[in-house]
């Protein structure tokens, strides 16, 4: 046999129907939360009642439904700013479209003077990995790729004066936690350089980590904390001294000249124009404002740490198994010495059971740095039951057993 059961664990778990997820079938099982999270009802009738009750432009109009449109979208930038404890006197909230775009968005923009280094993690998503040699390839600096701790922790002492430092809060890769990051951001800050934050991965079980931390800007996905398809960047309002807009557009101006302008974000209450170029996604908005209420409300009684302990302790016990996981997380990756990750993740959908399979976005460490083949991730999200982790442990039973 591959596996060898322990004692069956059992979590109590509050049924589906009332959560918000009472649309799922039994037999769909989703573990791909870290890709983008199932939605829960509240979000889609938040976003339906724009549709039907409000449906106008923001920022632009004085009509009645352009006002309703308004009201909604600054509560989102407040409950954002509000989760991230961040003062609306220092920073702002501003929506893009993920949190790749966010990222590329501020980078693109920086200027180069003061800048001597660029630093970054080897177990970056592509989005920070990409977006920061693209960086120093246009400032022509050094770029400097850190070794994470397996805690997640960086030795800050390899930071270089003046940098550029981008760095995950948490991995997609098994859920590790950047837990010295206000190390981090008060290291960065004592030698001149501008700390940015990939949260994509914190946001929706681990907000409290970045909560109140000094970043320059922070970058997540508002489709892996149970809001729609959308990005959002926080930023330190100072951060835009030091970058030159150039992506301009609609919704950004005041007046326009033929040869001159005169940007909204000029003006405090508009700043957040800075970084929003053209119409911007209200029902998204609005649909990721309802998702941070939700969120609030859900996370107070859930057993998603429970479930991925019995996943781990489960997978740990299999003959072959290898789970990257050094600490019990939301997020675990794991490959088997005798099956392919790919035909493992085709099996288990073939029963109903949603995986992800491959380097995840995370070919250099995953790929060049470890040399894993190809691995399977099961990523767990608050609409997931006990029943979902009984019927895997199951199924694997009879794949692999």
């Amino acid at each position: 046999m591959l596996f060898h059961r322990e004692e069956e664990k059992t979590t109590d778990a509050v049924p589906t129907k009332g959560t918000g997820f009472d649309y799922l079938s039994a037999n769909d099982i989703y573990f791909d939360s870290a890709c983008q999270s199932l939605r829960p009802r509240e979000v889609m009738a938040a976003m339906s009642d724009y549709y039907t009750k409000y449906n106008s432009c923001g920022e632009r109009v004085k009509y009645k439904w352009g006002l309703e449109v308004d009201k909604h979208v600054d509560e989102t930038r407040e409950e954002l700013l509000k989760l991230l404890k961040c003062s609306p006197k220092k920073y702002f909230a501003s929506f893009t479209q993920n949190t790749t775009y966010g990222l590329n968005l501020i980078l693109s923009q920086l200027k180069p003077d003061g800048i001597e280094h660029v630093v970054t993690s080897d177990i970056e998503h592509n989005s920070v990995f990409l977006s920061t040699l693209s960086l120093a390839k246009r400032l022509n600096v050094p770029r400097t790729v850190l070794t994470r701790n397996d805690d997640g922790s960086v030795n800050t002492d390899e930071i270089p004066a003046n940098s550029v430092v981008v760095l995950n809060a948490v991995s997609n890769i098994d859920g590790r936690q950047l837990k010295d990051i206000n190390n981090v951001a008060g290291a960065v800050h004592r030698s001149s350089g501008i700390f940015i934050i990939d949260a994509a991965q914190a946001m929706a079980y681990y907000h409290s980590l970045v909560a109140g931390v000094d970043f320059d800007a922070l970058c997540l996905s508002s489709h892996k904390m149970y809001g729609p398809s959308l990005g959002a960047m926080v930023v330190k309002k100072s951060l835009l001294d030091r970058m030159n807009l150039t992506f301009l557009g609609g919704g950004m101006v005041d007046d326009v000249q033929k040869d001159s302008y005169i940007l909204s974000a000029k003006n405090e209450e508009h700043i957040h124009t800075a970084l929003e170029p053209g119409l911007q996604p209200y029902a998204e908005i609005i649909g990721l404002g309802a998702a941070i209420k939700w969120m609030k409300k859900a996370e107070k009684d859930n057993h998603i740490l429970d479930y991925s302990r019995q996943l781990i302790d489960f997978l740990r016990n299999g003959e072959g198994f290898h789970v990257l996981n050094h600490e019990n997380t939301t997020t675990i990756a794991f490959y088997n010495d005798k099956f392919d990750a790919h035909l493992l993740a085709e099996a288990l959908s073939d029963a109903g059971i949603m995986t992800r399979s491959g380097h995840f976005c995370a070919h250099y460490y995953l790929a060049h740095v470890k040399k894993y083949p190809p691995l399977v991730r099961l990523s767990l999200g608050l609409h997931n039951r006990q029943s979902d982790i009984n019927k895997f442990i199951e199924v694997m039973e009879k794949v692999a057993g």
